[in-house]
């Protein structure tokens, strides 16, 4: 059988490890294998994506904000995700208080579209006598389909990918955000990759108000870019969703209460106590570790690759989440 990735031999695993058990130490460490994982280099050996992240330090991760951190509980598990405030202030503020009246507890899964997105909220959103009423939220109705940049959202936290995007003229990543920029707009927003999370909207730009959120669950539909506001992403359990049943009905919406899966409750992480917590780390997207993680996607090494492919698109930058010891 034929496999993706050969084995390794144990003379060249003990030469990564060798050189990965340094990288901690320094930046200058991290630069040479930035530098070695370029095409045409003679360095060697090149350290995996794996082997990088084996060798990282703690500086190089941080624990999500519980403040703006959401946890989805299905039947078959929860989802967490990641709240992006400083790219949709006001829907975020807005999700948080729907969720902390309860508003998404019993809703579902309405729509789950192959390769395209999962869709959740009120079943019964367009039946005035049935739909759930919003107790004390302000429904945010101004779109936030980009944002004027500045340190904390897209300035000096930005960690710009070098290759060339159809979509924006720059592209990168802040705060494990994958984000795009237009410098002479001196604007910024947040791209729909994998696992994305975005606020559901009819024609008007200005009739999503966060009651219904959905996530990428296949290949970056970027065309949505600054067309929907995105607010977040999922950090944990996006299997849960990937794997719901397609819809049968027009744009995979399900055409049965019964074809649906329950959303049994969502809750803001700092609501929930300390100790039912999910217990995660992110990798840092503004430092050496994290370019070198790139590069090494970008220019994969190995016995199995005969051609590196010297680029990268920005949705296919990994941005890794590992359980806290």
């Amino acid at each position: 059988m034929k496999l993706l990735n050969r084995a390794i031999s144990p003379l060249f695993t003990k030469r990564l490890l060798a050189a990965a058990c340094c990288l901690s130490l320094s930046a200058g460490a991290l630069a040479a294998v930035v530098e070695a994982a370029k095409p045409g280099s003679k360095a060697a050996p090149k350290l995996s994506m794996s082997e990088l992240l084996k060798a990282s330090a703690a500086s190089d991760w941080r624990t999500p904000d519980p403040e703006n951190t959401l946890y989805l509980e299905m039947d078959k598990g929860r989802v967490v995700i990641a709240l992006a405030p400083g790219f949709a202030p006001m829907h975020v503020a807005n999700i948080k208080a729907l969720v902390r009246e309860n508003f998404f507890d019993g809703s579902a899964f309405m729509r789950s579209q192959d390769n395209y997105v999962a869709q959740w909220g009120d079943p019964n959103e367009e039946d005035a006598a049935k739909k759930r009423q919003v107790k004390s939220t302000l429904l945010t109705k101004d779109p936030e389909l980009s944002v004027k940049y500045t340190a904390a959202n897209s300035g000096a936290a930005f960690t710009r990918l070098p290759d060339v995007d159809g979509y924006a003229p720059q592209v990168g990543h802040v705060d494990g955000f994958a984000a795009a920029r237009d410098p002479k707009m001196h604007q910024t927003w947040l791209a729909h990759c994998y696992a994305s999370v975005g606020v559901g909207r009819g024609n008007e730009t200005n009739s999503g108000d966060g009651t219904s959120l959905y996530v990428v669950n296949g290949n970056a539909p970027r065309h949505l870019d600054r067309n929907v506001t995105v607010v977040g992403r999922v950090l944990l359990g996006m299997e849960l969703i990937s794997s719901l049943p397609r819809g049968t009905g027009p744009m995979g919406f399900y055409e049965t209460a019964g074809q649906m899966s329950t959303i049994k409750a969502m809750r803001v992480a700092a609501d929930v106590p300390e100790a039912e917590r999910s217990k995660l780390e992110v990798l840092r997207t503004d430092t050496p570790l994290f370019k070198a993680v790139v590069e090494a996607q970008r220019n994969r090494g190995g016995e199995w690759y005969k051609r590196p492919a010297g680029h990268i698109e920005l949705c296919n930058v990994p941005l890794p989440v590992r359980l806290q010891k």
